[in-house]
Parts: C-alpha cells; structure tokens; sequence
C-alpha cells in the first residue's frame, strides 16, 4: 500500500532535547497539526509523542479513515516522536491518529495538541488554527498593574455554558461572541476587575463542568472557534477586564479517545494506580515525574497565556496533586522517599510551572492555586523553598463563615471566634477569598439559603457577609449568580435564574455587591495592604455576647483607614467604640441601607466622648443597624485628596 505521506519535520535537535529534559515549554509550535508549505505544495505537518507504538497513521476524512494510507515516520533519535507532511490538506479537516501499539491494537486517538476538536461521540480533532487579530495592546503594556498584589482584584467566576443562555431556546448555549456582548457590560456595571473561566478547554462530559479535560490545547467548539473565544477575551481587554482560566493539570478521564494508555502504554499517566488513579473522580492522575508529560503540561500553562492573552491561570486541584493519601486510605498510598505523604514530584513540577510562566511573562500574570490544607509555603518564591503561586485561595476562611453565618444569631456567641480565627493566618499566605462553585452545587444549598432566618434575615445576612468578605484582607472571588441571591442550587443544564433581579430584595443586594466592588477598587486603604500585617488591625474581636466585630483597614499612608463594624443579631445596637484622639470618622456604607433593601435604620454617630474606650483614648457612640456591616472613613487632612466611590448607574 503506497504511503502519501513525506517526510518533514519541525523539531530541531534542541527541540528534542528540551522536551527530554523536561524543560521545553512552547512544544504546540511543533506537536499536533501545522499549515506549512514543502516543495511548493500547501499542505498539513503532523507529530505525536508515541515511544511505544508500533505503527503511527493519520486518519480522517480525506481517506476514509483508512489507517494504511497515510503512516507517520518515527524519529531517529529514540524521542518516540512520529512525524510526517501530508500534502493538500487544509483547515477544516477532520482527523485522529491511528496508534498500533505493541500488543497490535489498532486505537483511534484524537491530537493531545489539537487546537479543535468536533462536538459529538466520535470527537475528532480539528486542522485548526490560532491566528487572531488582537487589538488589546493597550491592556497588556499596563495589566501588570492590575494583577499586582498591590491592586485591588474583584473576580467573578463564570461557567460560560450556565451564565446565560438564549432567550428563545434556553437548550442551546451562547456562542462566545454573543457572550462577550453580554458580559462586558455586565462586568463593568457590576465593578468586578478579573472575570474567571471555569475550562474552556475541550472536554467530552457535560456534568464534569469542564474539569475533565481531553483536549488540553482546544478551546471548547460548544461555544465556538478558538477566534470566538479570543474575540471574547479580547473585548474584556478593552474594556479593561482581567481574564482568569481555570487549568487542570491534577487529571484527566479515562476517554478512549484521549491521553489515557495513549500508546497502550501508561505515557501520560502515573503506571502505579496508587499514584495514577484518582479514586474521588475515577480519573487518572498525570506522572508528574515523566519529563515529556512536564513539557506538555507546562507548555499547556504556556499556550493559554501565549496565544489566548490570559493574564492568570487558576490550578485546579492542587490539594489532590500534592498528597500522595488524598482522598485513599491506609494502604492504598505509599509514602515518599521521607516517610512522608507529600508528592514530590509533584511539588517539583508545580515548581517549574511557576518559574517557567514567571519568567515568560514576568509581573502581567498571576498564578492561583486551589489549595484546601494548610501546605507551607506555596505563595513563596521557589528560590526560597517556596512551591511558588502568586495566590492560594483561602478555604479556611470560605468553611468557618459559612459555617458561622448558618448558626442562628443567638448562638452565633458560642462560634464568635470563627471569624476572627482568620486574621491569626491570613498573612501565611497571600490570599483569594472565595465564595466559588464548589459551595452551591451537591445539595449544598445556594448561598441565599445557608443563612439563618426568614426572607428578611437571610439577605441581611448574607450582605452583611459580602461587607465583611469584601473588607477583609486579601483578594476575592464570587461565583455568578450569589451576587444577586440565586435562589436555586446551580444547575450547570441552565441559564442562572435573571428574572430574580425583578424582585426588590434580590436587586438590592446586586446593587450592594456593585457598590462594594466600586468601594473596594476605589479605595487605597482596602487593598494597599492586602497582603501584609499593616492593613488590619482589631479594634473589638471579643464582643461575643452582641456578636459584634469592630477592625480597621489601612493604606500605606497615616490617615488612610477605614472603620469596619458587623452586628450580627437582628438587633439595633446603640454601641461605643473607642478611636484615635484627632480622627474624625464618616459612614461611607451600610448594608441596611433602604436601596439595598434593608431595613433603612440609619448608622447615625451621635455622640463623641473623650474617655478611653477599647484601649482608644476617645469613643464614639452610633446606631448598629440589625444583622448588618456598616463602613466608616477616617476624614482625611484638609491637603489630602478624598477619594471618593465612583458614581455609576443605578
């Protein structure tokens, strides 16, 4: 059988070194299927990483998927890499490889480094293409500034195939391009400053919600081309709007198309099912100790910052990659060299995640790991022992509110220190508080219904939450839909339920979050110091019997501070705190305000004394409306530029 394939390659030999070595971190310029021209014919270059197959052959439906016609040529330099230019091929065209492997199996495998894959059971990849015209130059010569430790960053979660969908026919899903639309007005209204992507990268189970992937280098075809989704993250550049993917290098499913026994061999995967199988989700676990599977995943990481603009990866599951007894039972784990239950090597590689897109793109973008246990150091530098993260989010925080704020208010003294526990780690870390989709899904409750008490009560409740999680320390997260009190669990089949927003007490509270977000990226002394000890301060942690807490936020210069004071019972409190002799203070926010629909008692000072009071030299006396967080501000010196919260649209 005659073979129409010629031979090419795109690999140098420090190409294939590099990948050998671990340490080659752009490998979609080589692997998967290119355009390129040879002898003056126009045609596609394919390669594969296959060490053990006996036969490589590209299928698709130019031949019928024939697996004689078209055989790839193995390297000589014992890479395992197949190879090879088929002529006439263009974009558009469907195709897999067809892998003999040693044991001769013929398994259909679909391009690890596909840019595109088909939306059905036979899921083939795609000659694809990632070339765009970005018009967001101006975003990303400044976004250093927005994602610096030093800004304030405001995220909202998004799952894009449950945020919105169309009017008329709530089955189908938005494209990108008719989401970007949406979103960006919705974004810039709302205040938030980074948006984040639960994956956009291919993957085959809907009720996954992305998490497990097979096509680590194709942006999802359920909402479009990749040019769809770079026209979308494009547009939120412009309009000065961060973009956050969620990446998952912790697994991947056990797909016959995809990288699982890939050659018929464990290639990508851990060989040992005590360190290759994921028993919570019955997927398998990368063999982090390979140095081509680390070419591949952090080239991946690479990609999406490269060719897709995004200025942030979150990783998924770091928790898991990093315990070798995660989620397995005695016996079923090994410990390490040390006796110990850390995986090495995946420390190891999450290291060289992090250095590698540090050095690439230096300060514009920020790593975030999604990290349950209290593991040392991972928002440390490598250098100094550190695994590395710009962020980890702060779980512990997320499960002692929720916990606290699901107690009846006349309880809520025998829990008081469940929120002040937080400030005695909150700069272990740097820290994303987040209040995700892990948290409304699994019978779990929406996070309208976790509070305590009737209608009234639970949205006093949880504002006052947003009040004390958007002046704590740190950087935030909110899932879509809490913003304004979805009612229902999320459901990921459908639209978020919008026509909630007709309904006063679900619009007050979005309008709350709104002028929260527009509070906290206008002023200095919420998130100048949000990652170091000069930005918080208690003023009242022990009042439990009135389940009051009084703290202060600070900026870098003297008079920038904010008062921050939480009365968590449904009752109205004439309440004294002390202050600081010379400070003047003025109330900027209060979550029982009438046009967040609460119950309009107004957080009036009516009363200044000169005796000491909290350990303060003077006191001021003022109303504590019920279940609410009020804001104060320390009036400035007269030569002191006020900055005042942006007025925007009601």
């Amino acid at each position: 059988m005659m073979n129409f394939v010629k031979t090419y390659t795109l690999f140098t030999d420090h190409d294939v070194y590099l990948f050998k070595e671990g340490k080659h971190y752009k490998l979609y310029e080589k692997f998967g299927a290119h355009s390129v021209e040879k002898d003056g014919v126009k045609g596609v270059y394919f390669s594969v990483w296959a060490p053990n197959a006996k036969k490589v052959s590209v299928i698709g439906n130019f031949n019928n998927w024939n697996h004689r016609e078209h055989i790839l040529f193995p390297r000589w330099d014992q890479s395992g890499i197949w190879e090879g230019f088929i002529p006439a091929l263009s974009w558009g065209t469907l195709y897999k490889y067809a892998i003999e492997t040693a044991q001769g199996q013929i398994l259909e495998k679909s391009d690890p480094y596909a840019l595109s894959w088909e939306q059905n059971l036979q899921a083939a990849s795609m000659v694809s293409t990632n070339w765009y015209e970005w018009e967001d130059k101006e975003w990303l010569e400044k976004r250093w500034k927005k994602n610096s430790l030093d800004a304030p960053i405001s995220v909202y979660e998004i799952h894009l195939a449950s945020w919105m969908r169309n009017e008329d026919h709530p089955e189908l899903f938005l494209n990108y391009r008719d989401i970007a639309a949406k979103l960006v007005t919705y974004i810039t209204e709302m205040g938030f400053t980074h948006v984040e992507f639960m994956p956009v990268m291919e993957y085959p189970y809907d009720p996954s919600w992305g998490y497990q992937i097979t096509g680590f280098f194709a942006a999802t075809s359920r909402f479009g081309s990749p040019q769809d989704l770079m026209f979308l993250i494009n547009e939120l550049h412009k309009n000065n709007i961060g973009v956050i993917l969620d990446w998952v290098p912790s697994h991947f499913p056990g797909d016959a198309n995809g990288l699982h026994r890939f050659d018929g061999s464990y290639l990508y995967e851990h060989e040992d099912p005590r360190k290759g199988f994921h028993p919570d989700w019955k997927s398998y676990i990368f063999n982090y100790g390979r140095n081509e599977v680390k070419s591949f995943l952090i080239s991946n990481a690479v990609f999406w910052l490269d060719r897709y603009h995004a200025d942030g990866l979150r990783v998924d599951a770091v928790t898991s990659m990093l315990h070798l007894d995660y989620s397995r039972n005695e016996g079923e784990w090994e410990p390490n060299i040390f006796g110990e239950n850390v995986n090495l090597e995946a420390k190891t590689f999450l290291q060289e995640f992090n250095t590698a897109v540090y050095k690439e793109f230096g300060d514009n973008i920020i790593t975030i790991a999604e990290e349950s246990s209290d593991f040392p150091m991972l928002t440390k530098p490598v250098h100094d022992g550190g695994v590395g993260f710009g962020m980890k989010w702060m779980m512990g925080w997320m499960h002692d509110t929720l916990f606290y704020f699901k107690e009846d208010p006349a309880d809520r003294k025998n829990h008081h220190h469940k929120l002040t526990f937080s400030s005695m780690y909150m700069y272990n870390e740097n820290y994303m508080i987040p209040l995700s989709h892990d948290e409304v899904v699994h019978g779990k409750a929406s996070l309208i219904y976790k509070m305590k008490g009737d209608e009234w009560q639970k949205f006093a409740n949880l504002r006052a939450l947003y009040v004390y999680m958007f002046t704590h320390p740190g950087a935030k997260l909110l899932f879509m839909g809490d913003e304004f009190g979805q009612t229902n669990e999320w459901n990921f089949k459908k639209s978020l339920d919008w026509h909630l927003l007709q309904y006063t007490v679900h619009k007050g509270l979005q309008t709350l979050v709104k002028d929260l977000n527009h509070l906290y990226k206008s002023e200095t002394a919420l998130f100048e110091n949000q990652f170091n000890q000069n930005g918080f301060e208690w003023v009242e942690a022990n009042d439990q019997d009135n389940s009051v807490y009084i703290y202060l936020r600070k900026g870098k210069k003297r008079d920038d501070v904010f008062m921050v004071i939480l009365n968590l019972t449904p009752n109205v409190l004439d309440y004294k705190v002390g202050v600081n002799s010379g400070t003047q203070w003025e109330v900027v926010l209060n979550s029982d305000d009438e046009k967040y629909s609460g119950s309009g008692v107004v957080a009036n000072i009516f009363r200044e004394d000169r005796d000491e009071w909290m350990n303060r030299p003077k006191s001021i006396s003022l109303n504590l409306p019920p279940l609410s967080g009020i804001v104060l501000r320390q009036r400035k010196d007269k030569n002191y530029k006020l900055n005042r919260i942006k007025q925007h649209k009601k």
